[in-house]
């Protein structure tokens, strides 16, 4: 065993003396790490103490004080002080007003034909307050939207750009077009669609569409197209009549329109309890007198005679002569209300009732039915009817040259002389001046000079001027239709008054209207004056006979086979409404059937007849005979089967 050396063994720790424990203090145990041996004492740990926080509460609180008492001022203000003007703001931005449109009441024939009716259509609207950069992200929105819709709406792009960026600003509705067709409306809202489904699929595209709208309302359409139009008139754009029954029952037809108020958002309307709607109350619907089908026959009629002849115009009236109704009133050349822009401005209007022109040889039998109602002469009286007549200024002459003619007063109608008119009336008083005086009080008794009673807008009372007012030639021309201006209307009603036993029945064009609730109220009865006796009237209607039926006559291409019929011929000369001097002639027809028991009353007049024959015998006797004989069979009047009495119409000297 090796010994080492105290050098090289190592050294033990010798533990020192163990501290004696304090009272108090647990002795460590076997195991336990000795205790360190205290150190120098280590020097006490800093405090840090926070300032105040009630300066900084204090100076928040404030801040959140005057926050508040600005809200409540403000809130104040919105809620007591400005309340209606903000309300007002929110309702105009939130709601949108219309108006609801009445539809326009019908206008139908006597047995309910339409004649003019409504259909549906479209206003097509805008909110120029969608078209905004703001809105559209766009700034010409406008010029988009008017590029799609001025092809489709037949407008011109300036025109709806204007509307789209009104100079109102707030302007929340704009009309774009009135009364569209259906088509015109489906193809916007396809086109806006569309153009919706491109703008979610790309969020770069812009719907220029989105505000564009429509509302419902109604178009005015005429079914016969020129059929009866100078009768019925037009409805212009804004909806209201222009003319004809449109204008005269306008009040009538178009009913009451109604209002809707709703709440919208983005254009789309949004149930509310806001929302209001006054529904609208539709017009009333017009029956007039006309027959559709003799309406169309006298049109027909008079149209072809006009071409024919070259004339400057025509028209023909069919009254019932029991009742004053009027059947027919026709006037060529014509229109058609659903085309006024294709329309020849001087066919508008009626011309049968706001022409005046001098009526001719049909007026004699004014000037008979004073002087038999005066006792002056009868029919058989004799009157020697020489080539010429010198009268105050002028040489006066029958249309045909002529050797001295030995006429009956019954002869002087049937051969329309003017000669034996002037000396005929010449009997109606001891001077000139009194015959004048009773004359002139007749032709007022027949209505000349004064309303026809229709109430119709545009027609002229024409012109019949005071017996003391008329002039040295005058005198003498009046009694055979010169000098004298008159409506179609009041030649039609002459007649229909001798027809009628000598009693007027003002003439009628409507028959009464049907409100809303269903309700026909009949118009009014018309007026009826006696003009003239019963038998003076059923004199002149055997002397009116003599015209068609004797060989003599003028009228005998108004023959119509197995009829009595009464009627005269009437050739004018004719002022020329461009110059004022006489050009041209005045054509004319009147009459009525049955002769001995009046039904019909058809009058035909022509202007300006400038090819072929201008006599009134010759080119509207054969248009009075067409409408008479269509009128007769579609009212069922049979013949009477009666033979005629004539009377002569010559003398032997």
């Amino acid at each position: 065993m090796t010994e080492v050396s105290d050098r090289e063994a190592p050294r033990r720790r010798v533990p020192g003396p163990a501290r004696p424990v304090r009272p108090g203090e647990r002795r460590p145990g076997p195991g336990a790490r000795p205790a360190r041996r205290p150190g120098p004492p280590r020097p006490a740990p800093r405090t840090i103490r926070l300032g105040s926080p009630r300066p900084r509460l204090r100076l928040v609180g404030l801040a959140l004080t005057l926050v508040m008492i600005a809200f409540v001022i403000r809130l104040f203000q919105v809620q007591a002080v400005d309340a209606s003007t903000y309300a007002a703001k929110a309702a105009q931005n939130r709601y949108v007003g219309q108006v609801l449109a009445a539809e326009r009441g019908e206008i139908t024939d006597r047995n309910g034909v339409a004649l003019a009716t409504s259909v549906d259509a479209y206003d097509i609207t805008a909110d120029p307050t969608m078209f905004t950069p703001e809105q559209l992200k766009t700034g010409d929105g406008p010029e988009q939207a008017a590029a799609l819709l001025a092809p489709i709406l037949g407008q011109s792009e300036e025109k709806l750009v204007a509307k789209l960026r009104p100079e109102n600003k707030g302007l929340r509705y704009v009309k774009l077009a009135g009364r569209q067709t259906p088509q015109v409306w489906k193809q916007i809202k396809d086109l806006k669609s569309a153009l919706a489904k491109k703008a979610q699929r790309d969020k770069s595209t812009v719907n220029v569409l989105s505000g564009v709208f429509s509302v419902p309302t109604s178009k005015r359409v005429y079914p016969n197209n020129e059929l009866a139009a100078g009768i019925l008139g037009w409805v212009n754009a804004s909806g209201r009549g222009g003319g004809g029954i449109e204008l005269q029952l306008d009040e009538e037809l178009t009913g009451k329109d109604g209002k809707i108020r709703y709440a919208q958002s983005g254009g789309r309307l949004v149930p509310t309890a806001d929302s209001t709607e006054t529904p609208a109350v539709p017009g009333s619907d017009v029956e007039l007198t006309i027959d559709r089908d003799i309406q169309w026959a006298a049109q027909n009629a008079i149209s072809k005679q006009v071409a024919k002849s070259r004339a400057d115009r025509g028209y023909v009236i069919v009254q019932d002569t029991r009742t004053g109704e009027v059947l027919a009133m026709a006037n060529a050349p014509g229109f058609d209300p659903n085309n006024l822009s294709e329309a020849d401005p001087d066919a508008l209007g009626n011309a049968a009732l706001q022409d005046a022109y001098e009526p001719g040889s049909t007026a004699k039998v004014l000037s008979m039915a004073a002087v038999l109602e005066e006792n002056a002469a009868t029919p058989l009286t004799h009157v020697v009817v020489p080539n010429r007549l010198h009268r105050g200024d002028r040489l006066f002459k029958d249309d045909v040259d002529h050797p001295t003619w030995y006429l009956t007063l019954n002869g002087v109608l049937a051969k329309s002389s003017n000669i034996g008119t002037i000396l005929a009336t010449g009997q109606l008083g001891k001077t000139q001046s009194a015959a004048n005086k009773v004359l002139y009080d007749y032709l007022r008794r027949f209505g000349l000079g004064g309303p026809t009673g229709l109430g119709f807008p545009g027609e002229t009372k024409g012109i019949l001027a005071p017996p003391e007012q008329w002039s040295t030639s005058q005198q003498y021309t009046i009694p055979f239709g010169q000098g004298v201006s008159i409506n179609a209307m009041q030649a039609a009603s002459v007649y229909s008054t001798i027809a009628n036993d000598g009693v007027r029945v003002e003439p009628t064009l409507v028959r009464g209207t049907k409100g809303p609730d269903g309700t026909f109220t009949r118009a009014p009865e018309p007026r009826k004056k006696r003009v003239i006796s019963e038998r003076t009237a059923k004199t002149l209607a055997r002397m009116l006979e003599s015209v068609v039926d004797d060989e003599e006559g003028t009228g005998t291409k108004a023959r119509i086979p197995g009829y009595r019929v009464a009627g005269k011929t009437g050739t004018a000369n004719r002022v020329d409404p461009a110059t004022g001097k006489y050009r041209g002639y005045t054509s004319s027809f009147a009459g009525f059937a049955p002769a001995d028991k009046p039904r019909i009353t058809v009058y035909c007049v022509i202007q300006n007849a400038t090819k072929g024959s201008y006599f009134g015998g010759q080119i509207c006797g054969p248009v009075y005979k067409q409408v008479m004989e269509f009128a007769l069979k579609t009212l069922q009047v049979p013949p009477t089967g009666a033979k005629p009495a004539n009377y002569p119409v010559t003398f032997k000297p």
